[in-house]
């Protein structure tokens, strides 16, 4: 079965808990679960033998959804959250204490930020790369660094991170390199495979695919040889090897403070994702067609976008995401009452804080989910406060061209 396409994989890699040969894993909506005897239960809780005990642990729906992103991420292990923040929260404590730094891209979604911000009350600071090139963050590494992160495609600057590279020079100062790919997914970018060690996603966005439930899950890929003068937490879990990363977390961080995913909610996230690369493949070329659109239609709206070949970073992205460009498109207006009208105007797209969704959403960034930044952060994350961006849906691309027209041209003085 691992030599079959993304999509056979997705729909047949796996093995569920399935017993009366459903078509879709069932919602094991129960908070615990009963054992035929004592003995049992005392394997379970001793990691002597596989088990479901309580669902703040694990569950069998959740556990379904982890391993279709193991499979599909090509990597050992996963582990679901309860969303896109707290996988994060739990990919970076679960190697970090006081006095260590992160060295991190710029472009990153605002919550991303402001949890960076959060992360300085327990001593860890984060020192940001001025670009999004391998040298930026070699030129930050210091004695204190423990870890490297960014973005595949960054939200919303639409930067472009050279996975590879990046991992290389992490890998040569011997520290793990983190991946946020929830704009890219699995389907464009297998990041593990390119030397990342641990890969993010915010399951609420492409991989649900249809805002109705809020995730995340973090995948290790196994393979980072871990330093335990470095990582001192992960000395007791040596004897786990390559799951000595995972080990801790479920048996730490993960399992204490208790951002366990739903099994409703895992549920629908194992639903969506059967879709994840038809969908993908129709949102990629929905926001090609109208990066290209929007560029030739009117001089005052600058659009950016990683498929446009002027794009600096068109060349890597077309290498890394085999001819796919993502599905978020951002445009600049000339001013934030402008940005409003336009986003006013529109009839199709939704106004919202979400990306992903099989229907194309807008947001202006400054107002909203880069609020809480300094006009310097936003910047830096490429908000400015005339831009907006679209994540580009499932929609017919004729119409979802038109009603762009009408609403940048027919509402102008």
């Amino acid at each position: 079965m691992n030599d079959c396409g993304f999509n056979t994989l997705l729909l047949h890699g796996t093995d569920d808990m399935n017993p009366f040969g459903a078509t879709q894993v069932p919602i094991y909506q129960s908070s615990a679960f009963r054992h035929e005897s004592s003995e049992n239960l005392e394997k379970v809780f001793a990691n002597k033998t596989m088990g479901f005990s309580y669902s703040r642990i694990n569950n069998p729906t959740v556990d379904a959804f982890e391993k279709r992103i193991t499979k599909l991420e090509g990597g050992i292990a996963s582990v679901a959250c309860s969303s896109g923040m707290a996988a994060l929260f739990n990919a970076f404590m679960n190697i970090l204490q006081s006095g260590d730094e992160i060295v991190s891209a710029t472009g990153l979604y605002g919550g991303t930020v402001e949890l960076f911000e959060d992360l300085k009350a327990f001593g860890i600071t984060t020192r940001f790369v001025k670009e999004n090139t391998p040298a930026a963050y070699e030129e930050q590494i210091t004695e204190k660094t423990r870890l490297i992160f960014a973005e595949t495609i960054g939200n919303p600057k639409l930067d472009v991170t050279d996975i590879a590279a990046v991992a290389e020079i992490a890998h040569s100062n011997g520290l793990p390199f983190v991946v946020d790919n929830t704009t890219a997914t699995p389907y464009l970018i297998k990041v593990l495979s390119l030397g990342a060690d641990v890969v993010v996603n915010s399951s609420s966005k492409y991989i649900n695919g249809n805002s109705d439930a809020i995730s995340g899950i973090l995948t290790y890929g196994g393979k980072f040889k871990w330093d335990v003068e470095r990582y001192p937490g992960l000395a007791p879990y040596k004897k786990f090897g390559p799951m000595a990363y995972i080990a801790k977390l479920r048996n730490g961080l993960f399992r204490n403070t208790g951002a366990c995913l739903s099994p409703q909610n895992a549920f629908l996230n194992n639903v969506g994702l059967e879709t994840l690369g038809l969908r993908m493949d129709r949102q990629c070329a929905n926001a090609l067609e109208l990066a290209q659109f929007l560029d030739g239609l009117n001089k005052d709206i600058t659009v950016n976008y990683p498929g446009l070949e002027d794009n600096p970073y068109h060349e890597l992205a077309k290498k890394q995401f085999n001819d796919h460009y993502g599905a978020i498109v951002t445009i600049r207006a000339g001013s934030k009452e402008r940005a409003f009208e336009i986003m006013d105007a529109l009839t199709i797209p939704y106004i919202l804080s979400n990306i992903g969704d099989t229907k194309t959403l807008v947001i202006h960034p400054a107002s909203t989910i880069s609020i809480h930044q300094t006009p310097e952060q936003q910047r830096q994350q490429g908000v400015y406060d005339d831009m907006i961006r679209i994540s580009v849906g499932i929609e017919d691309i004729g119409d979802l061209k038109r009603d762009f027209q009408q609403a940048i041209e027919g509402k102008r003085d």
